[in-house]
């Protein structure tokens, strides 16, 4: 099974995988993590492809990405999973990673890009505002599958 959880930065995603790697055995890539597979981004992204197409029934394998031309590299099968969360929750937490300074051109490409896949398809959409309960939706969706 393959699962994927995108959306915009500072959405969740990532403390989401990291409560799901506690629960599941599973596989996990992060944004351009499958570049390592290879030399050339070009057979980085062939074989990341077949790495997912080849994922069995019983296997895990996450991928969380925050750019929109990277779901076109996952299988029609793949559960996709958009989290999303305000803009303003996703400031706060954008500066917190900036040690509590969001500068100026930071904050405006945060609301350029904010709602940037809110068009795109997907399984489940959850709000980042409690994970715990996102991650029993997760749990979830991965057991009835």
């Amino acid at each position: 099974m393959i699962l994927c959880l995108f959306g915009e930065s500072c959405t969740g995603k990532t403390s989401l995988l990291n409560l799901l790697k506690k629960q599941r055995d599973l596989s996990s890539y992060n944004g351009k993590d499958y570049l390592k597979l290879a030399k050339t981004e070009s057979e980085a992204r062939i074989r990341f492809q077949e790495i997912l197409n080849n994922t069995s029934e019983n296997e895990l394998v996450v991928y969380v990405t925050t750019e929109k031309e990277d779901l076109q590299l996952l299988p029609k099968n793949t559960i996709r999973v958009y989290v999303t969360a305000s803009l303003e929750v996703i400031k706060e937490r954008f500066s917190m990673r900036m040690h509590g300074n969001l500068p100026k051109p930071v904050e405006m490409m945060l609301e350029k890009k904010h709602g940037t896949f809110d068009q795109m398809a997907y399984n489940v959409r959850l709000s980042s505002m409690d994970l715990n309960q996102n991650l029993e939706i997760l749990l979830n969706l991965i057991d009835t599958k």
